[in-house]
């Protein structure tokens, strides 16, 4: 169940992010943030969340039978999730969304969805 679930959030989260970033870019034309969304999201994805996602993989293949469906991922990823939450809420608050912000969303969307293949990889290769 550990392993579906980190990835499944991943995705479902990278979803939800890509989604509403499409949505702000309203009557722009999408080619341009898209493309930096894609180019700044594997940069992302490679430098920092791949790295994150094996630890946190590698902690999962540790756990016992009973162990909480929460400790998927560790106390301080679970702060960074309240922080980068609290932060998007203060970002929509501070300023109308539009292309920038749309482009950030939706590059933080695609870093997450590409790094969650280690997660499906490892869900789908249980053995």
């Amino acid at each position: 169940m550990h392993l579906f679930a980190a990835p499944a959030f991943w995705t479902l989260v990278a979803c939800l992010l890509i989604y509403k970033g499409w949505r702000w870019l309203g009557t722009a034309s999408p080619l341009f943030p898209v493309l930096i969304a894609l180019l700044l999201g594997t940069l992302k994805s490679v430098l920092l969340l791949d790295r994150i996602a094996r630890r946190s993989l590698n902690r999962i293949l540790r756990f016992g039978d009973n162990t909480c469906l929460g400790a998927v991922y560790s106390w301080k990823s679970w702060l960074l999730v309240v922080g980068m939450v609290t932060l998007g809420i203060l970002m929509r608050q501070w300023c109308t969304p539009g292309v920038v912000l749309a482009t950030l969303y939706m590059g933080i969307g695609w870093s997450l969805l590409f790094s969650s293949r280690l997660g499906w990889f490892y869900f789908l290769h249980e053995d």
